[in-house]
């Protein structure tokens, strides 16, 4: 046992939450958002300003036309494995190897993709780091290794993996529909603490393809707790403080939260109430790229992620026009609401002396 250990530690393999669940996740956000989300925005640009260079089609393949965007958007699956291997820490000839399983994995998990590349790009990397370096013929081997585990892995667990993910996802945005209310209060909550958590609330929207009265709910959550840390913190962070947390993430106060978890009750709370109100007052639905449900306003990817579905939905005739209603519906619950509810919350929080001066001090 002491030599596997060895072995393990030598090769860097750490079996851990944080490494699988922490580090690969939030990798695989990233990936997405270089691809997938970059894609989307890169193709609603085009469209709404009419930009003929990224509308037009630039390259054919296999009978497909592509945008600008869209090969962006096809290279989703290449560009989430590379992410992974990178957070695992994987020798080059391992990370350039998940380009092949990436693409393998997403292609086979279908529309629950993003959940197959996880699992797969990960049992792929491990195994590629235990034989790098090993034989005298690495540059074969190690290629060999990694592909052949990730392409054998996507064929045989990928679409298993793909549909659970889709179903997964379905029920959620079913019963978002059924129980606009308490799913909201649910979804909001939810989203919105994994996005505070040092883990990926981005890559698990992204992994169950939670779009729709959901996705919104998910936006709400996420806004509120970005949101609601930067204002109820602002006289210890300034307006440096109010961009790193509004605009950048609230993972920023996990330490803070550790020291004192009563600091998380406001945010939490304005996404409890500013979920039911995105589902059942504004309606408010997320179709744009799923990865954009669960980033709130980092980066503003939430709001134009609901941009997006809002055009491709009139384009498709499922709605008939981008409404004034909508407008309000969107700034209210990403911006003005959490604002309001999370400071009055705290205000209450601090005359019970639950929280003081100081306690979100970044």
């Amino acid at each position: 046992m002491s030599k596997v250990k060895d072995f393990l530690k030598k090769k860097d393999i750490e079996i851990s939450l944080k490494r699988y669940g922490v580090d690969a996740l939030g990798a695989m956000a990233q990936g997405l958002f270089c691809s997938l989300l970059i894609g989307t925005i890169i193709n609603t640009i085009g469209t709404q300003f009419k930009i003929g260079f990224l509308t037009q089609t630039v390259a054919t393949i296999s009978g497909i036309e592509y945008t600008v965007g869209g090969l962006a958007t096809a290279m989703s699956g290449p560009a989430m494995a590379a992410a992974i291997a990178y957070a695992l820490k994987c020798p080059p000839l391992v990370l350039f190897s998940m380009i092949s399983v990436g693409f393998a994995s997403n292609a086979l998990g279908g529309a629950g993709g993003p959940l197959a590349v996880l699992i797969v790009a990960i049992i792929a990397s491990e195994c590629g780091k235990a034989v790098s370096k090993e034989t005298k013929v690495d540059i074969l081997v190690t290629p060999l290794v990694t592909i052949g585990v990730g392409v054998l892995l996507s064929a045989l667990i990928a679409p298993g993996l793909g549909k659970i993910a889709m179903k997964t996802g379905d029920l959620i945005m079913w019963a978002t529909n059924q129980q606009p209310f308490i799913m909201g209060i649910l979804v909001s909550v939810l989203v919105g603490i994994a996005l505070t958590l040092p883990i990926s609330s981005a890559a698990i929207c992204a992994a169950l393809g939670l779009t729709g009265l959901a996705g919104g709910a998910a936006v709400a959550g996420c806004c509120a707790q970005m949101v609601g840390f930067a204002v109820i913190s602002f006289k210890e962070n300034k307006w440096g403080g109010l961009v790193s947390q509004g605009i950048g993430t609230s993972m920023l106060q996990m330490g803070n939260i550790v020291k004192n978890p009563r600091i998380w009750i406001a945010p939490i709370i304005a996404s409890a109430i500013t979920g039911p109100i995105a589902t059942c007052i504004f309606k408010l639905e997320m179709n744009g790229a799923p990865v954009s449900s669960g980033m709130g306003t980092c980066g503003l990817v939430g709001q134009i992620g609901v941009y997006t579905g809002w055009v491709k939905d009139v384009a498709e005739g499922t709605k008939a026009a981008v409404t004034g209603f909508d407008w309000i519906g969107l700034v209210l619950i990403s911006f003005i609401l959490p604002a309001v509810f999370a400071l009055i919350i705290n205000a209450g929080l601090k005359k019970l002396g639950w929280v003081k001066e100081g306690d979100m001090k970044l």
